[in-house]
């Protein structure tokens, strides 16, 4: 559903709001090992999320990144989506196809149109906040 940069982002967006909400900020190297994503990839794809404002990256010996406390609760899953990815999945065919519409529909279009309407409801109404809670209090994992 996700291409894997988008996967590792949202990763690493919560992982990084779990450290951010107790002040703290990590090193590539360390949100790296915590998604299970190889150092250079996840580079590419943290210097994405900052250059988007999504994260904020800070030079320096104390360095590192982090998300800003005050936007935990205005980050969206779909912000992170569609930094990495675009929205084309909330336009694409459920078969893949090139030219499918509600004009022109394929066999699955308008079970797969609900699927997608549902999904962008999900991610634009989840926030950071929302995951790292989760992840904070056990009930969620980034890791097995």
């Amino acid at each position: 559903m996700f291409s894997r940069a988008c996967e590792y982002g949202i990763r690493a967006c919560i992982h990084l709001a779990q450290i951010s909400k107790e002040g703290g900020r990590s090193s590539l190297k360390a949100i790296a090992a915590a998604i299970d994503s190889p150092v250079a990839f996840t580079a590419k794809i943290l210097q994405t999320l900052a250059r988007e404002e999504i994260i904020v990256s800070v030079k320096g010996p104390n360095g590192g990144y982090e998300v800003e406390a005050s936007r935990l609760d205005v980050i969206t899953l779909d912000d992170i989506v569609d930094a990495i990815d675009g929205n084309s999945i909330y336009r694409g065919c459920g078969l893949g196809l090139k030219h499918c519409n509600a004009k022109k529909p394929c066999p699955l279009h308008f079970q797969f149109k609900k699927i997608r309407d549902e999904l962008k409801e999900m991610l634009q109404s989840t926030s950071l906040n929302d995951v790292a809670t989760g992840l904070h209090e056990g009930l969620a994992f980034l890791k097995r």
